[in-house]
């Protein structure tokens, strides 16, 4: 009840992230916009993997919250040149005073203890995400979410704008196994949308090509602390 969600927005990373079995961002994109046909509130986004090189979470979440203000500004523009026949004064005030937008980096309840990967994140982009965007995390078996705030000054201080969410109808579906499935040819059917598994054997998408991709290489985020940090070598 403390907020009203206007839409929800699916980022796919950019291709240079260099996550092992990282398949095309055209692919996942195309299969994200089929699996969304039936959703009328969840788009999905390319500009991060559009980007001409992986872009960091806490950039992508200041694009995203830039461009929610500048779709209020446009509305606002367009209310103001209208001309309505009648309005009272509480609808003229709700009119020149819009609520300012809030954005919520949406995760599992695991994506906390990634906070503590050494050279994975920055202190002062965590500090961002939670302080000026906040989180909102969804419970999954085997992951603590209160035990990895408490274990964390930084998140114990911004708590109040971490958001547990229970997931009470359990949906253990992991894309790891999803995709071993599929590169042993075993059936995804009821695990995936029927368009997306379409595309994914029309384009013969996830191989054991496929998941080597990557393979050996070291994460962009980790990739970049190495090279600020030739002492590490």
């Amino acid at each position: 009840g403390r907020y009203q969600v206007t839409e929800g927005i699916i980022s796919p990373v950019n291709d240079d992230y260099g996550k092992k079995g990282l398949v095309s961002a055209r692919h996942r994109i195309a299969m994200a916009k089929l699996a969304l046909e039936t959703s009328d509130w969840i788009r999905v986004d390319p500009w991060e993997s559009e980007q001409k090189k992986w872009t960091e979470t806490v950039k992508v979440l200041r694009h995203h919250y830039n461009e929610s203000l500048r779709s209020l500004q446009s509305t606002k523009e367009f209310t103001k040149n209208k001309q309505p026949i009648e309005r009272s004064t509480e609808d003229s005030l709700s009119y020149q005073q819009p609520v300012l937008p809030e954005l919520k980096l949406l995760c599992g309840a695991d994506f906390l203890q990634t906070f503590k990967t050494p050279d994975l994140w920055k202190e002062e982009h965590i500090k961002e995400i939670v302080e000026r965007f906040g989180l909102v995390c969804i419970s999954r078996a085997g992951s603590d979410p209160a035990k990895y705030i408490n274990e964390s000054d930084l998140l114990t201080k911004f708590q109040h704008n971490i958001f547990l969410v229970k997931e009470w109808v359990q949906n253990e579906i992991s894309a790891t196994q999803i995709r071993y499935a599929l590169r042993r040819g075993l059936s995804v059917k009821y695990l995936l949308p029927d368009s997306v598994i379409a595309y994914i054997a029309h384009h013969n998408i996830y191989t054991e090509a496929s998941e080597r991709k990557n393979e050996g290489d070291l994460l962009q985020p980790l990739k970049l602390h190495k090279t600020v940090n030739p002492l590490n070598d």
